[in-house]
């Protein structure tokens, strides 16, 4: 495993284990595959409805003396309904409680809107909360550090400008920010933004979120871009190595600087997925995969399944 080091003095593997829709037995038995293999760093969010599961799995782990507390690196996140100061110490005091934890390694604000739950359990059924003020919930986030109930913390879906405007204002500056990036949407100036102020960039969407667009029925903006894994390009270079072109897509956005957490429920695809640091890309094949880049016509979340998202003074898109 390679390891990127974090502001707070801590240190956060390279790629990890995300859960985004997966629940239930599926997800119990995913995760002790994924331990078994040698994962230990586990993506999830209270909007996942699985921090419960992860919890049990995990527990049961420590439990059974196979893995120390200390060897896990757990992050979960605000959630965009719970994106007021006065919300903050609830939803980290429930995500402890249902992942069986008394610390979190890194907690962050998962979306920079705002939601009124309202008794609603569809982000679609929820109104948008006009009030959002990053600056008051990150203060609230720093005293979740304070109070020792995370190690580090972060963002999430979060633009530049909104990023600077922490940074400008913070007293604990944010040890990452996990956004969209993958082969067509690579957003190589939020690359170099993030490495200029030492935060750690965590891919999602990493490998295309097939099944995710064919559930909601959207698909990136391009919509003559090739299936990601099918691209010529990558599969090429996935051959030159031996690897499949997960894995070298992977690697490629590792080797960019960037950590990943692919999810996946299949045995054999989380075995793959971990096999990526024992191969380089080299300089031309690092080339030929940036040049797949499509900027925004590649991007693939935006959100809209929330009503009237883009009204909200703080879409970041």
């Amino acid at each position: 495993m390679e390891f990127f080091k974090l502001q707070s003095g801590g240190r956060m593997p390279a790629l990890g284990y995300g859960t985004f829709m997966a629940t239930g037995l599926e997800l119990e038995k995913s995760l002790n595959v994924a331990l078994e293999t040698g994962y230990r760093f586990f993506d999830t969010a209270i909007g996942y409805n699985n921090e419960s599961v992860i919890g049990k799995v995990l527990n049961e782990w420590i439990s059974a003396g196979k893995v120390t507390r200390e060897e896990l690196f757990v992050l979960t996140k605000l959630p965009c309904f719970g994106n007021r100061p006065e919300d903050v110490d609830k939803y980290i005091k429930q995500s402890l409680q249902d992942l069986q934890l008394d610390y979190i390694d890194m907690y962050l604000i998962h979306l920079p809107i705002g939601l009124f739950k309202n008794g609603k359990s569809e982000y679609s059924d929820m109104e948008l909360d006009k009030s959002t003020d990053h600056l008051k919930v990150w203060k609230k986030m720093e005293e979740q550090v304070i109070n020792g109930r995370t190690k580090s913390i972060g963002l999430s879906n979060f633009n530049m400008k909104q990023t600077q405007r922490i940074l400008d204002n913070c007293k604990i500056r944010p040890d990452s920010l996990q956004n969209e990036n993958h082969l067509y949407f690579q957003s190589p100036e939020v690359v170099r933004f993030c490495k200029i102020n030492n935060i750690v960039l965590i891919s999602y969407s990493s490998l295309g979120m097939k099944s995710f667009r064919e559930l909601v029925g959207i698909s990136w903006n391009n919509k003559q871009l090739p299936e990601m894994l099918e691209n010529d390009v990558l599969v090429k270079v996935a051959k030159k190595h031996g690897k499949t072109p997960a894995q070298a897509l992977l690697r490629f956005i590792n080797q960019n600087g960037v950590s990943v957490i692919p999810k996946s429920t299949t045995p054999k695809r989380i075995v793959e997925n971990f096999q990526i640091f024992d191969f380089k890309l080299d300089t031309k094949d690092m080339d030929a995969l940036r040049n797949l880049d499509d900027g925004e016509g590649g991007r693939i979340v935006r959100f809209t399944m929330i009503k009237n998202i883009e009204d909200h003074p703080e879409y970041p898109f």
